[in-house]
């Protein structure tokens, strides 16, 4: 059984959680208002996924999902760009950028998540998350590009709500790890200051909500689970692959 969702149909089984209403809220404020910029995050395991497809569901909005289709890892960050603004435009029907962005603009929210950074995952090609692990410095001109984009077209931007699935991973001592949610004071400190100018969303979990997820999708008793909490934390998805792997 995969447990990691990439879409609304993903999500069979869903448990609500105090994150969860809390994202709740932010989303149903986009179905009256434009202009807000959402960002979504949470440690690896967690299930950011799950909760933003769920609230999208349960908001009733209607999305765009923002999709990144590259061939190769090797490519740079201009390129990334323009095959993002090219596959927008023919998924939509827009012939040059500025219709593109009115196009975007009909839509309660458009949203980047697993179908930009993990299109590896039910497709051949390669997602943003994997272009990012081996594009180095390429990154920081792809994020340049698009605070740039944004400045020259904010009148455009502001009729639109945007959604970010955000993470900035890294790995230390064989662990993925979140530097949002992972590092003690420095986190809380990063998440703060990311809801100055936005809209942020932290998922994450009690112990005993961790216990009534994974109990939801797994027949394993309470003692067993508490086991690979302590051993794995408050992340579902990764306790229940964990469990599944012994």
């Amino acid at each position: 059984m995969d447990y990691k969702v990439n879409s609304v149909s993903d999500n069979r089984v869903f448990v609500e959680t105090e994150s969860y209403r809390r994202l709740l809220e932010a989303l149903e404020v986009m179905r009256e208002y434009r202009g807000n910029i959402l960002h979504v995050v949470g440690a690896p395991g967690t299930g950011k996924s799950a909760n933003l497809y769920r609230g999208i569901q349960e908001a009733g909005l209607d999305v765009y999902e923002v999709p990144c289709n590259l061939e190769s890892a090797d490519v740079s960050a201009d390129y990334v760009f323009r095959r993002l603004l090219d596959e927008m435009k023919e998924e939509l029907g827009a012939y040059t950028r500025e219709d593109l962005y009115r196009k975007l603009a009909g839509f309660d929210a458009v949203v980047f998540a697993d179908r930009f950074h993990d299109s590896h995952d039910f497709s051949e090609f390669m997602g943003f998350s994997q272009w990012t692990a081996t594009a180095g410095s390429e990154t920081l001109k792809f994020y340049i590009r698009c605070i740039h984009e944004y400045i020259r077209n904010r009148r455009e931007f502001r009729k639109m709500n945007i959604i970010f699935q955000t993470a900035w991973r890294f790995y230390f001592r064989g662990k993925k790890l979140d530097i949002f949610t992972d590092i003690p004071i420095i986190s809380s400190a990063l998440f703060n200051f990311l809801r100055i100018p936005f809209t942020a969303v932290r998922i994450d979990y009690t112990i005993t909500e961790t216990l009534n997820i994974i109990k939801a999708h797994s027949g394993a008793d309470e003692e067993e689970i508490r086991r690979y909490i302590e051993l794995y934390g408050c992340r579902p998805r990764t306790v229940l692959e964990k469990m599944r792997s012994c």
